[in-house]
């Protein structure tokens, strides 16, 4: 006889009653009664939103571009750099302007020294004259005595009168002059400010978000160089359409959904643009964001706009099952709990609706729990007063 026989029989006999025992304790928790937590379904009324898609973009930019042609010297920022106000981005080549201002600045050296000239000739035209006026009044005297000749007093008076016309002529000379000087004034000037435009600097603080030229390319008037935004100062430029225009209001609060960041956002309608784009039949409306960490132009966004109120059966988030794309509740029916599929709308504020599964009036379980079954016997407990 086999002496480990026993041994086996006694392990055998031990599963089995495990088993059984397993068995009947499943069978009398299926038995026992679970203590539920319910809601009524019941109808409510709720917001209509239209969705309008638009990208967010700096609400004060500039195009950084040059006022002169010349060589880039140094682009001293890169893309995504921060800049304060007044700080140097580009410099050009100045040396032309430099020449032009050494120019203009000699110009105006001529004019001083050809000044003290003509102020000389002045005196000198001056002083003639009055020898002449008094020459020729002697000869005046002196025909009237019949002293000189008519010639000689005739004479007399052209040499007044030659005098007169050279003290005339000193002073044009002195007026060409300082017109000559004001002009070269007016060249020093303007070189001054042609070199003010050879450094071009941040008209704000703000960020870098793009260079478009680089140490060696020729900067030509009008051409953007760099682009610069302000920070903290990001709208949403929503595209609407027309038939929309009814919906929105200057000042009016409006939830903004940024994809990037995966939040709502509270943003205020600051302007309606007052044209529609004739290809898409839309105008854009600029929503105003608050500053936010990680949100930058270019991010997409979609702002929500009240259209109307519309009637909805709304449960609890916490009491959808999803299992896949099926979704379904507990119901309460009596002291059973029966699953029912239903379909889903929109998900708001921890509230979902349902489309199609459910009629007002019906209580459903809350917060089922995963040993919750159908045709399972329920206690609704009761809330607290």
């Amino acid at each position: 006889m086999n002496r480990f026989l026993p041994l086996t029989i006694l392990i055998l006999m031990t599963a089995a009653c495990s088993r059984y025992e397993s068995h009947v304790a499943a069978a009398d928790a299926d038995q026992r009664v679970a203590v539920v937590q319910v809601e009524t379904v019941a109808a409510s009324e709720i917001a209509y939103i239209y969705q309008a898609s638009g990208t967010v973009r700096a609400r004060y930019s500039a195009a950084i571009a040059a006022k002169i042609a010349a060589n880039i010297l140094q682009v001293r920022v890169q893309a995504g750099d921060r800049v304060l106000a007044g700080q140097t981005l580009i410099v050009l080549d100045r040396r032309d302007l430099e020449a032009n201002l050494r120019r203009s600045e000699a110009a105006r050296a001529e004019a001083d020294s050809a000044i003290v000239e003509t102020e000389n000739a002045i005196v000198a035209a001056r002083a003639n004259l009055e020898l002449v006026r008094v020459t020729h009044k002697r000869f005046q005297d002196l025909l009237a005595e019949a002293s000189v000749s008519q010639q000689e007093f005739d004479e007399s008076q052209a040499r007044l009168t030659s005098a007169g016309a050279a003290l005339e002529m000193a002073g044009a000379k002195r007026q060409q002059v300082e017109a000559r000087r004001s002009q070269a004034e007016a060249e020093i000037a303007a070189a001054h400010v042609a070199l003010g435009y050879a450094t071009l600097t941040a008209p704000f603080a703000g960020l870098v978000t793009e260079r478009k030229a680089d140490p060696g390319s020729l900067a030509t008037p009008g051409a953007p160089l760099l682009i610069l935004e302000r920070e903290g100062n990001l709208r949403l430029e929503a595209s609407i359409d027309e038939s929309r225009l009814g919906l929105v209001r200057i000042g009016e609060s409006v939830a903004v959904e940024i994809d990037g960041l995966h939040r709502s956002v509270a943003g205020r309608v600051v302007e309606v643009v007052p044209s529609v784009d004739a290809a898409t039949r839309s105008f854009i409306a600029k929503i105003d964001l608050p500053a936010l960490p990680g949100l930058w132009a270019g991010m997409f966004g979609r702002a929500a706009f009240v259209a109307g109120k519309r009637g909805a059966l709304l449960v609890p988030q916490s009491s959808v099952l999803e299992r896949g794309q099926i979704r379904s509740v507990y119901v309460v029916d009596g002291d059973t709990a029966r699953l029912r599929f239903i379909t889903l709308g929109e998900t708001r504020g921890g509230q979902c609706e349902v489309l199609s599964g459910l009629t007002a009036g019906e209580k459903i379980i809350v917060a089922p729990t995963p040993l919750l079954a159908d045709g399972r016997r329920v206690a609704i407990l009761e809330a607290a007063k």
